[in-house]
Order: C-alpha cells, then structure tokens, then sequence
C-alpha cells in the first residue's frame, strides 16, 4: 500500500506542486484547496497560489465543468439529477453546476436520450414484450443515470 505524503511543503514548491497535479488531470478549486490543506500550506499561500494557477489558465472551474458535463452526456453515463449530483460531489460551486448544465441540458432532448442509453444498455429491448423483471432492471438503470421515471415511462412506452 503507497501511502500519500502529507509532508508539509515548503513556501517554495507549494506552485510546482499544484501544477503537477494539474498536469496529470483537472482539479477543482476546492479539491486544490483541500489538496494543498493536506501538504499543511498555511491558508494565505493557498490562496496566493490559487489566484496565480487561475491567471495563468492552469485552473478553471469552468472550463473543467463543461468538459465533466459533456462527457458525461456523450457518454451517457449521467444525466439531470445524477449529473447535478456528480458535479456538486466532485467540488463544483452550485453556481458553476446551473451555468454550465442550463445550455446542455436545454440543448438535449430527455426523452431521445432515454431511447439511446436504454438501447446501448439492452440493444433490441422492447418495453411491450419485456417480463416485469426486465422492466424493473431497465427503469432501475435508467434511474440511476439520472432520468425522472415519467420521461423514462413515455419512453420506453412510446415503443408500443
């Protein structure tokens, strides 16, 4: 088991650090933040730090935000409420969530979206002819990606 080193850092190589970090992947602000409150950085560097990372483009919650939501939308693998969730739980402000989801979500057609992440799920699935069990596990996946049940309903039904 490696552990992670939680060695305070020296005011010197506090930057280098968090731009390491930035280039392995995205970051929030507030992960940064609770990166570098982990390394023992006192609260004023972490800050100064932050700032300077923000100028100089190494971190933007923005940006990080809409790459996270279209992926996740592309890849159907969140959608509305779960992706809401998933972007609040990864450090996201509520602001940054609504600005970026509001022009996504309004561009994309819910129940389209349904149809193609059941059909990537059970390709030549047919609500009609599906054994109650079937249609629990369908409705129960699509759920947990994100879609409200009576978009999933009129869906899936629309079939029939």
């Amino acid at each position: 088991m490696i552990l992670k080193s939680t060695e305070p850092l020296p005011s010197d190589k506090i930057y280098p650090y968090a731009v390491r970090l930035l280039t392995g992947q995205d970051y929030t602000v507030a992960r940064i933040r609770q990166k570098l409150a982990m390394r023992q950085v006192a609260g004023q560097d972490i800050e100064d730090t932050i700032l300077r990372l923000q100028r100089e483009g190494w971190l933007d919650d923005h940006r990080f935000a809409a790459r996270f939501a279209e992926s996740a939308l592309s890849s159907g693998r969140y959608y509305g409420v779960r992706l809401r969730l998933e972007m609040r739980r990864r450090g996201f402000t509520a602001d940054v969530v609504n600005e970026t989801l509001a022009p996504l979500l309004s561009e994309s057609d819910e129940l389209s979206e349904v149809r193609s992440a059941a059909e990537r799920r059970s390709p030549g699935f047919s609500y009609s002819a599906a054994s109650d069990r079937d249609k629990r596990r369908m409705v129960g996946f699509l759920q947990r990606r994100g879609f409200g049940l009576s978009a999933i309903l009129r869906a899936l039904r629309a079939d029939e």
